[in-house]
């Protein structure tokens, strides 16, 4: 069974919403809590059987679907991509565990399952076409929840997330299509497989063209700025389960990939562009941190944090180092988890409200303790409070930009100080303060129900926070082997002195002679 666990993460939940159909509506709940309980066990057994000392690929799958031309269903994972799987996992089962009952709720579980199963393969996928084929089917659910159980302005919102990924994505095809051509005049033979791409050294020329290909689709996605208008539209019109998918996991799959395809493919043109795109994630981080204190809704200001807390993961990644990339990487599953829980807090009120305008609040602490602790908590994970998991991620990315710019990345920590002015303004408008709205006064605390959701990602925020070392160390080993590989392929000055050399030689002392053994 672990020769094909992956294809069993991948096609399980979208086998069981098949099923689905037949379910009657009074067991679909119970049946989606099934599936994507027993979707998440598999993960966790992924990670029990996970070897995190191997940098490499582990549990690889490889079927030949077109083998003239070389795309084959090739599968594997390793300590970058195991988590954002389990991540994925663990947040359809919060996601449907904490449904409320939505109209036609059968189709939205339905929806769910299928939109996991294009997550996992997007996170597993080590064949280019079959990336780009989870890539483009993940838009279709995410579609779908927008306009069909979004806010009054569904349709535009929906179809405004659509058309920006789907142009970002079709330039990345081409990239995909000249890279496999390169490979055929480097070989003779026609291949889609990343792993034999990684093998591939192109001229400078051509890989800062096929990097900026590439980086339209995977900068659409993240959103970088100025590509991030559609996402408040996104987040401000999707149901509450719809705004933690797309904050969880599936603005990840950008920033993924940036990890998986552009630095190891292209690292000259990643050192060319390091500095420009180092200044538009540090705009990111300040200009949505502004934009956020000045919103009036309490979920878009979730939503502009969010676009704030992904410029500091592109900066990591670009840091082109070892303590920068795997910051990123654990910055990733940070955001996942406190931008999640921070989505699903904004939908317990938006649940007894139907408001989410901070004008509307004020004193909830009084009368719901229990919702208030939690939120406070969640808040202070966002900022990158120490002991708790956004500190982590957020330390080690600047940590790694510091190595290549003292002052970008001062003004990067400047954005993270914003970032904590607006998210405490919020929470003292919300929470602080008497009850003088009469709505209020006799506000349920959170139930049983909501806890579900909520206590996990609470434990797991400060578990991995104080405790970081059983996720970092498996990132670590796999960004380390992808880090070297980038430093082999470098071919010009700048790309060697940006990427460092993992390899150090070995010093041997014979009789007072130093004799350097370079491997």
């Amino acid at each position: 069974m672990l020769d094909h666990i992956l294809s069993l993460l991948i096609f399980f939940p979208a086998l069981a919403a098949v099923f689905g159909f037949m379910i009657q509506k009074e067991s679909m709940r119970v049946y989606g809590v099934s599936v994507a309980a027993i979707e998440f066990a598999l993960a966790l057994w992924l990670w029990y059987v996970f070897d995190g000392s191997v940098s490499g690929m582990q549990f690889m799958e490889s079927l030949p679907l077109v083998p003239s031309f070389g795309i084959n269903y090739t599968l594997g994972v390793d300590g970058i991509s195991v988590f954002i799987i389990i991540l994925s996992a663990f947040f359809t089962l919060l996601g449907i565990g904490s449904l409320t009952d939505t109209p036609k709720v059968k189709y939205m579980i339905i929806t769910l399952l299928f939109l996991q199963m294009t997550m996992v393969g997007v996170f597993a996928a080590l064949d280019a076409i079959v990336f780009y084929i989870f890539w483009e089917l993940s838009l279709v659910p995410m579609l779908y929840i927008i306009g069909a159980w979004g806010g009054p302005l569904r349709i535009y919102a929906s179809i405004k997330f659509f058309l920006y990924t789907f142009a970002g994505s079709l330039v990345m095809l081409v990239g995909m299509l000249f890279m496999a051509y390169f490979y055929y005049q480097a070989t003779g033979v026609w291949s889609f497989a990343l792993l034999d791409w990684y093998r591939l050294i192109l001229p400078e020329t051509f890989q800062l063209w096929l990097f900026a290909a590439f980086f339209l689709g995977f900068a659409i996605k993240v959103p970088m700025f100025p590509f991030h208008t559609w996402l408040p539209y996104a987040h401000g019109q999707a149901p509450t389960i719809g705004s933690v998918i797309l904050a969880a996991i599936l603005l990840k799959m950008g920033t993924y990939a940036f990890v998986r395809f552009s630095l190891p493919l292209f690292p000259d043109a990643s050192a060319f562009f390091m500095i420009p795109i180092a200044i538009i994630a540090i705009i990111m981080v300040i200009y949505t941190a502004m934009v956020a204190y000045a919103q009036k809704d309490i979920k878009q200001v979730v939503a502009y944090s969010s676009i704030s807390h992904m410029g500091i993961i592109i900066l990591g990644t670009f840091a082109l180092n070892v303590e920068g990339i795997s910051g990123s990487i654990f910055l990733m599953l940070g955001h996942g988890v406190v931008a999640g829980a921070l989505f699903l807090l904004v939908g317990v009120i938006y649940d007894r409200r139907h408001t989410k305008l901070m004008s509307e609040f004020g004193g909830l602490a009084h009368v719901m303790p229990r919702y208030a602790t939690i939120f406070g908590i969640m808040m202070m994970a966002s900022v990158g409070m120490p002991l708790t998991i956004n500190f982590v991620g957020e330390f080690l990315s600047l940590l790694g930009f510091y190595q290549q710019s003292h002052i970008l990345t001062l003004l990067a920590g400047t954005g993270i100080i914003v970032g904590a002015i607006y998210m405490l303004a919020a929470y003292k408008k919300a929470f602080f303060g008497e009850v003088t709205n009469e709505k209020n006064k006799n506000l349920p605390d959170i139930n049983k129900k909501e806890l579900f959701g909520l206590i996990p990602l609470v434990i797991v925020a400060i578990w991995l926070g104080v405790y970081p070392k059983p996720v970092l160390e498996p990132i670590n080993n796999s960004v380390k082997s992808i880090v070297q590989l980038m430093h082999n392929k470098s071919t010009t000055e700048l790309a060697k002195e940006r990427i460092p050399n993992l390899v150090k030689p070995k010093v041997v002392v014979i009789e007072k002679t130093i004799i350097e053994e370079v491997h």
